[in-house]
């Protein structure tokens, strides 16, 4: 009996520290924009470039477009800063698409809180970032002070050489 819980107890140790092992951290090596980052794996190296998925942030020459840059940066990006990545998938521009969290914080959520990114509601249903935008809106905080904001997808279509 005692030999039986002991092996149970051993596979649960072996199980745990298999699950642990599993889950990669990342470093941010470089900020594109608002939604946009390249990640290093803390385990094997490889880099690669992460969409944050439920929002659409400014492009960089467009109005607001450098403050999210810089609050994404800001939030992500540094020493002591542990970085975890749940992938979803790929984008039409080959970039893996998924939740950035920094510090246990979720990245899409925090620019949309402060009003530096928009809801992409034609490619999410994340219920919290879409209430976190609109709180955004109501408040007048970030890129929804200006009287009329421009939102991403219609500036990129304005501006095809994005």
């Amino acid at each position: 009996m005692i030999s039986r819980i002991c092996f149970t107890c051993i596979c649960l140790c072996l199980s745990i520290t298999t699950c642990l092992a599993e889950e990669s951290t990342y470093t941010v090596t470089y900020v594109y924009d608002g939604d946009t980052v390249k990640l290093r794996s803390n385990d094997s190296q490889d880099e690669f470039k992460l969409r944050l998925s439920g929002i659409d942030a400014p492009e960089r020459n467009q109005s607001y477009g450098l403050k999210s840059r810089r609050a994404l940066m800001k939030l992500c990006k540094g020493e002591n800063i542990t970085v975890t990545a749940r992938i979803s998938g790929i984008d039409k521009y080959q970039r893996s698409l998924g939740k950035l969290e920094c510090n246990g914080i979720d990245a899409s959520y925090y620019l949309a809180e402060h009003g530096l990114a928009w809801f992409y509601a034609q490619y999410s249903s994340d219920t919290t970032i879409e209430k976190a935008a609109k709180i955004a809106h109501r408040h007048m905080l970030g890129l929804w002070a200006d009287k009329k904001p421009v939102a991403p997808w219609n500036w990129r279509r304005e501006h095809s050489h994005y």
